[in-house]
């Protein structure tokens, strides 16, 4: 199975993920569990029901997590060397052509990409035409609005 690229930060945030799941989630819905079976008859107990699907959606996020984690390449982009070119994890800071505004974006596996916070999936669009840039050159970004022109104005490996 292919590796699937991952910051540190991301990485970071998916362990606490499952942590806070294995070490406070799963033992709160195992209470309520057993709370509602002392209430008696299951088939039409709802607390059972509700806590047995919360229970359900906890250990299937476990497994989603674990499976993403084993499968993660965690790259550290502070030691990347990369010469002034555009790659995973890296910040790009870069001028709308059309309307001189700038943007800055950092380049995130999947499960971190996040637009609010300027973080974009490195197979996003986006991404996809900055990738093996480098600072000075112009890249051209195919949108549902149409394609636009962007100037790469830095790139910053933190």
């Amino acid at each position: 199975m292919a590796k699937t690229p991952l910051t540190e930060r991301g990485a970071v945030r998916l362990r606490d993920e499952l942590k806070r799941l294995k070490s406070e989630d799963r033992p709160r819905i195992i209470k309520a569990i057993a709370e509602a079976r002392a209430h008696g008859d299951l088939s039409e107990n709802a607390e059972y029901h509700a806590a047995r699907e919360q229970q359900s959606f906890v250990e299937g996020r476990i497994q989603e997590l674990e499976s993403k984690l084993s499968n993660a390449e965690i790259i550290d982009i502070s030691r990347i060397n990369a010469g002034g070119k555009v790659v995973f994890g890296s910040t790009v800071v870069l001028a709308d052509e059309e309307s001189g505004n700038e943007l800055t974006y950092q380049i995130v596996g999947e499960d971190e990409a996040d637009i609010k916070a300027s973080r974009v999936s490195v197979n996003s669009p986006v991404a996809r035409a900055l990738i093996g840039k480098q600072q000075g050159d112009v890249v051209v970004v195919k949108t549902p609005t149409g394609e636009r022109q962007f100037e790469i104005i830095e790139v910053r490996y933190e």
